[in-house]
C-alpha cells in the first residue's frame, strides 16, 4: 500500500501534469488555430521597387498582414532592375497579383491595358471608404482613354535639386553654387582642388549613373530651360532633344566629360555604385532626389564621422529658375487579370489597398512602431535623428507601397523630424514654384505607346554618344532623321491631332 503522504504527492504530481497537459494543449491549439487563421487569409503578390539596400522589416509586415487580415507575397525588386523586371513579367504574362508600374515606364504597358491585361478599377472605388475619396485630378492624369485602371502612389512635382559635401564647400572657401557656371567651378574645384585634403588627386566633382531621366542629365537639361519631354508651341509638338537647350546641356555635360569632372563610365554606372561613390567621399556632388540626403549622410558619415552635406535646390540658368516635374503620381498599382480572375477577387486586392490607408496601418506604414522608430508628444509623431538608420533598414522601403500618402488625412502629423530631411521637404515645396511640366501628359498617341522603347533608345544613344565624343551635331542630327522616320514624326502628328481635337 502506498502512504498517504506518497499517495498525496504522487496525486499532485497527477494534477501538475494534467495541468502541463491541457497548457501545452491549449497553446497547440493557439497556434492551430492561428495557422488555420493565416492560412484562411486571401493571398496577395505584390510586385514592388526596392529604393533601399534591404527590405522591410519581417515584424512590421507580419503587423500589416495581422491587421489587414491578408497574407502577403511582398515581391521586392532593386529600383535600378526594376523596369526590366516588370516588363519581362508583362512580356511573360507572369505578373503578380499586382504590380507596380513607374511613371516614366507607364507608356510602355498602355497597350497591355488597352487589350483587357488589366482591370478597369475605376467602377469599385465608390465602394469602398477610403479609395473612394482619391484625388480625382489625379487619377484623371493617371486615366487611360478616360478611364481608371491603377491607385496612384503620391509624390511630390518635383524633389530634384543638388546634393553637396558641404566640409568639401568649406574647406575650399567655396560658396553654394546658385548659377550654371558656378556649379561648372564647384564641380572643377572638387576635382582637382583637394578637397578632401588628402593630397592625392582622387576626387570627382560628380558622380553619374546610366539614366538620362533620373540622373543628372534631366535635372541640368531643366536648368538650361529644356523643355519637358515635349514642347508645344504655336499648335506644333517639338520633342525636347530638338531644341536648342538640349544641345547647350549636352555640351555642358560633354565638358564635365571631357575635363574628367565626372565619372567617366558614367553610361555604365548603376544606381547603386553612382551612392556608393559618393558615399565613400569619391565624389562631391550627385543630382537627384533631395529627399535621399539623410540616408546618404547617415552612410557616409559611418564612413568619414567629417562628412557634411547641403542642399541647393535653385539652380539660375538662361530662363531663371527651372525644374522639370512629374504629374503626382510617381506610379501605380495595376492589378492582372490572369493572376486575379473573378471581381471578388479583385475587390480583396482593392480591399488590402484600402485597408492600409486607415489611421492603424498607414502610420505602420510610414513611422513604423511607436516607442522603437518613433515617439508622440502632444499627439504628434517626433522622428529622433538616433532612430534614423533604424528606420532606413526597417520601415523605410514600405513607402513603395502606400497609395495617395500625402492626401490621406489619417497619416499623423509630424512635429519634428531629421534635420536634413526637413530641408529637403522644404526646398521640394520650394519647387513648385517653377515646373515645368510635360504638355503632352493627357494627349494619346497610339505609336508612342507601341514604339516608345524604340524611339527612347535611339536618342538615349545618341546622346551618350555626343557626349562621349563619338558624334558631333551632325551625327545627332542624323539620329534624330532616324528617330523621325522610325515612327517619331508619327507620334508628333497623333500629339498635334490630340491637341486640336481634345
Amino acid at each position: 500500500m502506498f502512504s498517504t503522504k506518497s499517495g498525496k504527492r504522487g496525486f499532485s504530481a497527477l494534477i501538475l501534469l494534467l495541468i502541463v497537459v491541457c497548457l501545452l494543449g491549449g497553446c497547440m491549439n493557439r497556434e492551430t488555430k492561428l495557422k488555420a487563421t493565416s492560412v484562411d487569409r486571401p493571398f496577395l503578390s505584390i510586385l514592388a521597387p526596392l529604393h533601399f539596400p534591404q527590405p522591410p522589416s519581417k515584424e512590421i509586415v507580419a503587423e500589416i498582414e495581422e491587421k489587414t487580415e491578408v497574407r502577403l507575397d511582398l515581391r521586392w525588386v532593386p529600383e535600378g532592375v526594376y523596369t526590366d523586371k516588370m516588363m519581362t513579367g508583362l512580356t511573360t504574362n507572369s505578373l503578380a497579383k499586382v504590380s507596380f508600374v513607374k511613371f516614366s515606364d507607364y507608356h510602355l504597358v498602355k497597350n497591355a491595358i488597352r487589350s483587357d491585361v488589366f482591370w478597369e478599377i475605376g467602377p469599385y472605388l465608390a465602394e469602398f471608404p477610403n479609395l473612394s475619396k482619391l484625388d480625382p485630378e489625379i487619377l484623371d492624369q493617371a486615366a487611360v482613354d478616360g478611364k481608371i485602371y491603377g491607385l496612384y502612389t503620391e509624390r511630390p512635382s518635383s524633389r530634384q535639386g543638388l546634393i553637396l559635401r558641404k566640409d568639401w564647400l568649406d574647406r575650399l572657401g567655396l560658396e553654394e553654387p546658385q548659377t550654371l557656371e558656378e556649379l561648372y567651378e564647384v564641380l572643377r574645384q572638387f576635382t582637382y582642388g583637394d578637397p578632401d585634403g588628402n593630397g592625392k588627386q582622387d576626387t570627382l566633382g560628380i558622380v553619374d549613373r546610366n539614366d538620362l531621366v533620373y540622373g543628372i542629365f534631366k535635372t541640368l537639361s531643366s536648368y538650361f530651360g529644356t523643355p519637358n519631354n515635349w514642347k508645344v508651341e504655336d499648335g506644333r509638338v517639338i520633342p525636347e532633344f530638338m531644341t536648342d537647350e538640349y544641345m547647350d546641356t549636352m555640351n555642358y555635360v560633354k565638358k564635365l566629360y571631357d575635363e574628367k569632372l565626372i565619372n567617366l563610365d558614367f553610361p555604365l554606372t548603376s544606381k547603386e555604385v553612382q551612392r556608393d561613390r559618393f558615399i565613400r567621399g569619391e565624389a562631391g556632388v550627385l543630382i537627384g532626389s533631395m529627399t535621399d540626403v539623410q540616408r546618404l549622410s547617415i552612410e557616409a558619415r559611418a564612413m568619414n564621422p567629417n562628412a557634411d552635406f547641403t542642399l541647393v535646390n535653385r539652380i539660375n540658368g538662361p530662363y531663371g529658375y527651372k525644374v522639370w516635374s512629374i504629374p503626382n503620381f510617381n506610379g501605380l498599382y495595376l492589378f492582372s487579370k490572369k493572376m486575379i480572375p473573378t471581381e471578388q477577387d479583385l475587390k480583396v486586392a482593392l480591399g488590402f489597398f484600402d485597408r492600409t490607408m486607415d489611421k492603424d496601418v498607414a502610420n505602420l506604414m510610414m513611422y513604423g512602431l511607436e516607442g522603437r522608430h518613433y515617439k508622440i508628444e502632444n499627439g504628434k509623431v517626433i522622428l529622433p535623428e538616433e532612430t534614423s538608420q533604424l528606420r532606413v533598414n526597417e520601415v523605410n522601403p514600405l513607402y513603395s507601397l502606400m497609395i495617395a500618402d500625402i492626401g490621406n488625412p489619417n497619416l499623423m502629423d509630424v512635429a519634428q523630424k531629421e534635420h536634413l530631411t526637413q530641408i529637403a521637404e522644404q526646398l521640394s515645396k520650394d519647387n513648385e514654384a517653377f515646373l515645368v511640366d510635360d504638355p503632352t501628359v493627357r494627349l494619346s498617341s497610339p505609336t508612342y505607346d507601341e514604339k516608345s522603347a524604340e524611339l527612347s533608345t535611339i536618342i538615349s544613344d545618341a546622346t551618350y554618344h555626343y557626349i562621349l565624343g563619338r558624334i558631333d551635331a551632325e551625327g545627332f542630327r542624323q539620329e534624330i532623321v532616324r528617330w523621325k522616320q522610325s515612327g517619331g514624326q508619327a507620334v508628333i502628328r497623333e500629339f498635334e491631332d490630340a491637341l486640336s481635337h481634345p
